[in-house]
C-alpha cells in the first residue's frame, strides 16, 4: 500500500519554475515506478512524465521534453517534479502516481496503470 501526497503547487509567471514535490508513505516506495500527470478543466488527464523504480530512466510527454525534470529519491520517500519555462498550456492539477505493480520496466503511460494517487496541486502559469 502507498500513500502519496504532492505539493510544490502555486501561481507563477510565463517562463517562471516551480518544483513539485510528492510524498509517498509505505515502505515499498522505492519499488514502483511513479509518474506524474496533470488535468486541466474540461480536459482528460494526460501523462507527463516518468521515472523507473531505482530511478536509472525516465521519460517525458513531447510537450515538457527538456522544460520538465522528474527525479526520485527513494531515502526520502519523494518523487520531484521541477518545471522550468513554464507556459499558459501547462496550468492543470498535477498529480503524482505509482505504478499498479513494483518493478515494472515497461514505459507506461495511460492512468489504468497506475494503482495509487495523490490529490493532486494545482500549478497555474499567468500570461
Amino acid at each position: 500500500q502507498v500513500q502519496l501526497v504532492e505539493s510544490g503547487g502555486g501561481l507563477v509567471q510565463v517562463g517562471g519554475s516551480l518544483r513539485l514535490s510528492c510524498a509517498a508513505s509505505g515502505r515499498t516506495f522505492s519499488n514502483y515506478a511513479m509518474a506524474w500527470f496533470r488535468q486541466a478543466p474540461g480536459k482528460e488527464r494526460e501523462f507527463v512524465s516518468r521515472i523507473s523504480w531505482n530511478g536509472g530512466s525516465t521519460y517525458y510527454a513531447d510537450s515538457v521534453k527538456g522544460r520538465f525534470t522528474i527525479s526520485k529519491d527513494n531515502g526520502k520517500n519523494t518523487v520531484y517534479l521541477q518545471m522550468n519555462s513554464l507556459k499558459p498550456e501547462d496550468t492543470a492539477v498535477y498529480y503524482c502516481a505509482a505504478d499498479r505493480y513494483p518493478y515494472v520496466v515497461v514505459v507506461r503511460t495511460t492512468t489504468g496503470s497506475y494503482g495509487y494517487w495523490g490529490q493532486g496541486t494545482q500549478v497555474t502559469v499567468s500570461s
